[in-house]
Parts: structure tokens; sequence; C-alpha cells
């Protein structure tokens, strides 16, 4: 313990006494590799700052004896509360259910007709039966090739529609052996039970693809909401044949459920991204502490065993640079109320 400790210290005092030079140099490289320019010296001068004081955090928490390491990406030349802002996370409650901002709607579950035939071993969101649920070793659906490219939502609260969308890529891709990108834009222009850019619930969103008959391709329907702004609903898409939602299945809250969903498709997760730690999250499990004031919708893709720390896969919405290549690995089995980070409190998958 005395050893970690001056380790700590000797690495927070290491940063310290980096010379200005050194900073100067780093910066040039990410900028370089980011392609970033600034518009005037003093913006530049001020980024500068804001990027060493992210080096000496970053350098700090990588010398501790930690199951997961940052690194800088596109996003460091940001404050906390900017980077806040430009996700749209840490919002307080509105009064109905939305992410940002997220309240689990218990009026919002829906199972019509029970559990389908092929389906008979998932987990149904009630309080009967056994937490106990059988599960293998680990699954991975990036690896089965059911799992888009990680996708961006810029600065519109969308992050309910790229969850959707994700969960909805996985299941037909189950069903139909084909993987098809699937339009956020459609869901934030015309999806009218949510909020498009200030935020939204993927179950609604479950409800209206099934209203809807289908999702139209993101192709046919890209994105243009990254500026923060959603657009007008446009009706000259043709919703993809078999993308019709016949009903969504809110997941019980327990890990056994959990990897028991997992084990059939990927599901649509809510957690809370209000927390500096994830802007630099770049590899390994992910066990901090972290709250359940859940505000940002994600897509757990699988879980498994990483270095003797059990994890949840979850791809985000920020982009390929930010984390390991656009995901992060959630502690599974977390001693938290409601899974790490809240991931186990409002899951939820849709039924093709």
């Amino acid at each position: 313990m005395k050893f970690l400790a001056l380790s700590l210290i000797s690495g927070a005092a290491a940063a310290n006494l980096r010379s200005p030079s050194y900073y100067e140099g780093e910066f040039k490289k990410w900028q370089i590799d980011y392609g970033v320019k600034f518009s005037s010296p003093e913006e530049e001068s001020k980024r500068l700052q804001v990027f060493s004081d992210a080096e000496d955090t970053i350098a700090t928490h990588n010398m501790k004896n930690a199951t997961w390491t940052m690194a800088h990406n596109a996003y460091s030349h940001l404050t906390w509360e900017e980077f806040r802002e430009l996700h749209a996370i840490g919002q307080p409650l509105p009064p109905k259910p939305h992410l940002l901002g997220l309240a689990r709607d218990e009026s919002n579950k829906h199972t019509e007709n029970g559990p389908p035939e092929a389906m008979v071993n998932w987990w149904w969101d009630d309080d009967s039966g056994d937490d106990d649920a059988p599960s293998g070793d680990g699954t991975d659906w990036v690896d089965s090739g059911a799992v888009t490219d990680v996708k961006d939502q810029g600065s519109c609260g969308s992050c309910w529609s790229f969850s959707t969308t994700g969960a909805l890529e996985g299941a037909y891709y189950i069903a139909n052996k084909e993987l098809v990108s699937f339009s956020e834009q459609m869901l934030v222009d015309c999806d009218t039970t949510d909020s498009g850019c200030n935020g939204g619930l993927m179950d609604n969103a479950f409800a209206w693809i099934k209203d809807n008959k289908g999702l139209c391709k993101e192709d046919d329907y890209p994105y243009t909401s990254g500026g923060g702004t959603a657009g007008t609903c446009q009706t000259s898409c043709t919703p993809v044949e078999g993308s019709t939602v016949s009903s969504w299945v809110d997941v019980k809250q327990s890990d056994a459920a959990m990897e028991s969903a997992l084990d059939q498709q990927p599901v649509s997760i809510a957690i809370e991204a209000d927390q500096s730690a994830f802007q630099y999250y770049s590899s390994g499990v992910f066990t901090e502490a972290c709250g359940t004031n859940l505000d940002h919708g994600v897509l757990a893709v699988g879980y498994g065993t990483m270095d003797g720390t059990d994890y949840y896969r979850v791809k985000n919405s920020w982009g390929p640079t930010w984390g390991k290549d656009g995901y992060i690995y959630l502690e599974r089995g977390s001693s938290q109320t409601g899974g790490q980070c809240g991931m186990l409190m409002a899951a939820s998958y849709p039924v093709l």
C-alpha cells in the first residue's frame, strides 16, 4: 500500500515537473493526429492549457494499478463541462422519461403475447423465476458480424436513437443474415413520442418503428443532426422489409438476465455517463464507482472476461476515436445497485 501511494505521488510529481516545451510538443502531435486547427493564437493557447491538464490527468491515472486506462482522444482539448454539453449528458430529469435524463417508465413494459417460441429461454421483466439462468463463457456480437461501425451523434442528444438502431441492426442481422445500417435521423425527425435532439427512450422508439412498419436504411435517410438540430420528417424513403418490430422486451434487472439476453442478441441499455473519467477512457474494464442517474443510451453487444475481470462490451455513439475504438468495457457483476453505471436498470431489446 505504501509503495502504491509513493508511486502515485511520484507520478503526479513527475507530471507537474514537465516542461512547457513537453506539453507543446505533445499538443502539436495531437493536433496532427486529429487534424485540429484553431481560429486564433489566443484560442490555441487556451486549448493548450486544457490539453496539458488532460495530459496530467491521464498520466496520473495510468500510474494506478487500475483495470482500465486513459488516453488522449479527439476531445482532449475540451473541458469536462464542454464535453458534457457536446454530448448532452448530465442533464436533469425532465417530467417524462427521456434520455438525456431517462427515468424508467413502468407503463412502457411491453411483451406482446409473451415470448416467441424461439426465445423461450429469454428473461422477461417480472419478479418470478430463478436469477441463476445458465450462460456460456461469453459472447460478442461484433465478432459475429451483427454490429455496424461505430457512429457519432455529435452535439445532438440523440443517443437513444443510436441505441435503438443498434439493437434493431442486431436483431435484423440475426433474422436475415444481412447487416443493415438503419437511420437514426428518421427516428430523430419522425418519432413524435420522443424528443429528437432533446432526448428519448428506446422503448418508445421500438413502439414507433412498430407503428411505422419498419425503419429506413441510413443510406436512404442519412444522419444530419450532428450540429444539434433535428430536421423535418421525410417520407420519401421506404422502410426495409423485415425491419418491423413486433414487440419489445424489458430485461430483468440482473446480470444473469442480461447475459441470457446477450446470448441471443445485442441489447439497448442506459447508463449514467455524467462522470469525468469517461472523457479519457481508453481500454480495459471500467470499474470506477459511478451513479445510476441514467442519462445516456448505448448498446450492450457482448460479455466476457478480461485479465480476470468480468465485463460487458458496450458500443457508444461518440465516434470511433473515443474509448476502445468507440467501445467501453463495463464491469460485469458489479456490486453497485443497478449494475455498473446503472446499465441493468433500463435494458430492452426488439423482437422482429
